[in-house]
């Protein structure tokens, strides 16, 4: 009986962690969509679609030597794109509740398990800023994907360069 007891209280957080796991893909997007991502040569769009908000996500490394990290973005269910290193990409939403997901892509399952996730709600002819980071300690890592303000936000899109992703064929 002891035995079953220690058992239970080690592997529950595994069991646990098996439940969001599964759950995450499904609120983010499949897990089979996998990016390229590039440097966009285009300018950045500076005018507001009608009626639509535009959301900025930045992938911040800082100085670390993670630079190679790919983070996908999801939109309500589905993969809208990727960011890589320090860079940013964006895009309009409609006005209304939205849920953003970000997940680390990696053919590692100890990485693409890591996911994030927030909601907000979105105005029409507003802009959002996201910015999405990894964290390491010892062993462990974890992905974070969180609102900042449009100073911060205007800042990292002026510093960072705007990247185009496209799923893999």
């Amino acid at each position: 009986m002891r035995t079953v007891i220690i058992f239970f209280l080690l592997a529950s957080p595994v069991f646990a962690q098996s439940a969001v796991t599964a759950a995450a893909p499904t609120a983010c997007g499949p897990v089979d969509v996998k990016f390229d991502v590039k440097p966009d040569p285009a300018p950045p769009h500076s005018e507001l679609p009608s009626g639509k908000a535009i959301i900025h996500v930045i992938e911040d490394v800082g100085e670390s030597a993670y630079g190679w990290i790919t983070i996908r973005v999801g939109l309500d269910g589905s993969w809208i794109g990727a960011d890589r290193g320090n860079s940013y990409f964006s895009f309009a939403v409609s006005p209304g509740e939205q849920h953003l997901c970000a997940n680390w892509q990696s053919s590692l399952r100890s990485q693409s398990s890591l996911y994030s996730m927030t909601n907000f709600t979105a105005e029409p002819g507003k802009v959002y800023y996201f910015r999405t980071q990894v964290w390491f300690s010892n062993t462990i890592a974890r992905i974070e994907l969180n609102p900042v303000n449009s100073d911060e936000g205007q800042y990292q899109i002026a510093a960072f360069p705007l990247v185009a992703s496209h799923p893999k064929k």
